[in-house]
């Protein structure tokens, strides 16, 4: 284990966590202002995806699928809201997951219908290719890299939206008080749309991004959306700050704990149960990380500190 693999690993833990933070920062946001549960949040993670593969492999140009990929993703998000989302505010929690969890099923099955079954690929644009060196001799992919800068960039870009713009003082007033900035005059339906819709633009473009390191396929986003469901509760519903927080730790954890927990098993058992064992105890990492925050922070780490 050299010092050059390690940093490596590092820096995929955090690609991995900028990456949820653009899934994680949408979800808390729409919960944080409308109160809202958005199961179907992943799906579109998936439709940024697809629309990305699509519109490049159709042009050529990776760099008008990935703008694709967030027109495509936040004109679904807005349809979404205004056609059935809207009419679940004042619902109960369990009308909000049971509704989207419909909307799940039926925009899989949409992008089955529309791309079939076996799964889209995206190449990494010419000038992202290549990689560049690390502190030990070896190497890091430069696309990983401009995926972490571009989730540092979204990250700064989120904090100024929200602190520094009228859009953002609405955002905030929401969160606090929505019948109160309704009464003041303010389109609370045009916020909220404007909200759900920043939100799933965010998704479709993580999906469009890692979409050129794997396989686009059908049903992507749900395993997204658990990690971002576990990056929330660790940040704190309803905090962007918590989100990017909470994001880099799981992303850092989870891909730590799968480098080194079956190297570290392997000392006590043989090889051959060493990789079963540690990948099990890996999976789980996170979700125990969880649970000792909750256990010392019951509101996560940034809650209501947006």
């Amino acid at each position: 284990m050299t010092a050059a693999l390690i940093i490596e690993q590092l820096l995929n833990g955090l690609q991995l966590g900028v990456m949820l933070f653009l899934i994680a920062a949408g979800l808390t946001l729409i919960f944080g202002v409308m109160g809202f549960i958005n199961l179907a949040h992943g799906s579109l993670y998936m439709i940024g995806a697809f629309a990305c593969a699509a519109i490049a492999a159709a042009t050529g140009s990776f760099w008008i699928g990935l703008a694709a990929s967030l027109v495509a993703a936040a004109a679904a998000g807005a349809l979404m809201e205004v056609a059935i989302v809207r009419r679940l505010y004042e619902r109960d929690h369990l009308d909000q997951v049971l509704a989207t969890f419909a909307l799940i099923l039926i925009l899989s099955e949409g992008t089955r219908w529309l791309f079939g079954s076996f799964p889209l690929y995206l190449d990494i644009p010419p000038l992202l290719q290549g990689a560049v060196p690390l502190p030990g001799g070896g190497q890091y992919q430069l696309y990983r890299l401009a995926i972490i800068g571009v989730g540092i960039l979204v990250a700064i870009g989120l904090y100024l939206l929200i602190s520094r713009t009228r859009l953002g003082m609405r955002i905030r007033a929401g969160e606090t008080d929505r019948e109160m900035i309704a009464a003041l005059g303010v389109d609370i339906r045009t916020l909220y749309t404007v909200v759900f819709a920043l939100g799933a633009a965010l998704a479709g473009l993580a999906g469009a991004m890692v979409g050129a390191l794997q396989s686009v396929q059908v049903g992507m986003g749900e395993p997204a959306l658990i990690l971002a469901f576990v990056v929330i509760v660790i940040g704190g519903i309803g905090s962007i700050k918590g989100a990017l927080v909470g994001a880099i730790l799981v992303g850092v954890v989870d891909t730590m704990g799968r480098f080194l927990l079956p190297k570290l098993v392997a000392l006590a058992l043989p090889a051959s149960q060493a990789t079963m064992v540690g990948a099990a105890l890996a999976s789980m990492l996170i979700y125990v990380v969880m649970a000792l925050i909750l256990a010392f922070r019951p509101r996560g780490l940034f809650a209501g500190q947006g």
